[in-house]
């Protein structure tokens, strides 16, 4: 990845939870990927899907919580009350996380018994035109 792609997905980031805190790297492990940070902590990582001939971008971050506190943590992580959890039709292992009424992504249960859950966050590329 390069600066002007890690600085737009900085920019996307941080209109989509809120928050200016939020900061993307160069992956430290793999110059493909981008690590994402809030303050000093680092919240998650993006990888790079390429092979279709579209460019786009996935943010996966881990979640360490329980199912009813989920949208606690993610408010109070990014200092926002605009993010909320929305059960998904016909599905009990994963919810939708929106801000407002826009979709941002699915957060799946890691293991059957929900004590901690990754987000899942598809970016595409015509996402980043704004920044």
């Amino acid at each position: 990845m390069d600066k002007t792609e890690l600085h737009k997905l900085q920019g996307f980031l941080r209109e989509a939870f809120g928050n200016d805190g939020i900061k993307v790297a160069q992956g430290k492990h793999n110059p493909d990927d981008a690590d994402v940070f809030f303050g000093q902590k680092q919240i998650g990582v993006i990888t790079v899907d390429d092979e279709d001939g579209d460019r786009s971008f996935a943010f996966a971050m881990p979640i360490p919580v329980e199912r009813p506190v989920l949208q606690d943590y993610l408010r109070r992580l990014f200092e926002t009350d605009k993010l909320k959890i929305v059960p998904r039709a016909k599905k009990t292992d994963s919810v939708e996380l929106n801000r407002g009424d826009d979709f941002l992504g699915v957060i799946s249960a890691d293991d059957p018994k929900g004590r901690s859950f990754t987000l899942q966050m598809a970016i595409l590329d015509l996402d980043l035109e704004a920044y």
